[in-house]
């Protein structure tokens, strides 16, 4: 038996409707999150709990008390997959403004849904990648979190199908590299971790930020900045990272990476597992 969290109430799928007005349906209004739950926890939360609060300010909603602090969060998570029976589980918190209106909200309270499959780990060897043809990101207030957004990335995965690829990358309007399809991008060269900058139109990706803090901790050189796609073909390595697991490029284009990790590949890894539940 499937179950699901609705507004703090545990309750079977099979038995689950929208009530309607529904705004996230009917406007887009809200955004979400996806996390990983595994030995008893939630990978980066307060990651997830940050950008959370962050997405409602921007949306000028109001979160409820459980979902407002790594304890509460930790609460419902741990209720939903004791239910449905999973040691590790993807969860999907869906979150929208409540009630009715037209375009002008007449409230900042928020209704969600939180929803757990079973999670079957993402591939690590080497992706194929290129560059999208038809997608581009957009900067906009709301660009740093997830769900204003996602046609953009149902399209890039589309794109990614049709053309046979294992990962594709965007680039913002002025053509400068954002993001990869689901993950951010990050690139080693010279001794120095570089990453696209949030004014790209990237996602504020939690393993993002989490590979970030560990590399300054560890007195790695970082550069944020605009980058041309060209700037990455020269690179020691290139690899995505999202909540799911970080993955190496071997191709992009016509151009080939060595599928031998570099050494600081492989210690940033190192560093960053000994801090996936903080």
């Amino acid at each position: 038996m499937s179950y699901l969290i609705y507004n703090g109430q545990l309750l079977e799928e099979s038995t689950f409707s929208f009530p309607l007005p529904n705004r996230g349906l009917f406007y887009n209004d809200g955004f979400f999150e996806t996390l990983i739950w595994t030995d008893g926890g939630v990978r980066l939360l307060s990651f997830h709990l940050a950008r959370m609060q962050a997405a409602a300010a921007a949306l000028h909603l109001t979160l409820p008390n459980e979902l407002h602090t790594l304890q509460g969060l930790g609460g419902i998570f741990k209720q939903l997959t004791a239910a449905q029976g999973l040691t590790v589980a993807r969860l999907r918190l869906q979150m929208w403004r409540a009630g009715a209106g037209l375009y002008t909200p007449v409230t900042t309270s928020v209704d969600y849904l939180l929803t757990a499959t079973a999670y079957e780990p993402a591939p690590t060897t080497g992706a194929r990648a290129d560059v999208s043809q038809q997608v581009r990101t957009h900067i906009s207030p709301l660009s740093f979190c997830k769900g204003p957004h996602a046609l953009t990335y149902v399209l890039a995965a589309r794109e990614r199908v049709d053309r046979g690829l294992d990962e594709i990358l965007l680039l913002d309007n002025a053509g400068y590299v954002a993001e990869a399809g689901a993950a951010a991008i990050f690139w080693i060269k010279n001794d120095c971790l570089y990453t696209p900058a949030l004014r790209t139109g990237c996602v504020a990706g939690v393993r993002r930020a989490h590979l970030l803090r560990t590399a300054q901790a560890h007195g790695l050189a970082i550069s944020e900045g605009l980058y041309l796609p060209e700037e990455l073909l020269d690179a020691t390595c290139v690899f995505t990272a999202n909540v799911a697991t970080i993955r190496p490029i071997t191709q992009i284009g016509d151009t080939t990476f060595s599928t031998e990790p570099s050494a600081l590949y492989t210690q940033l890894q190192r560093w960053e597992a000994d801090y996936l539940f903080s």
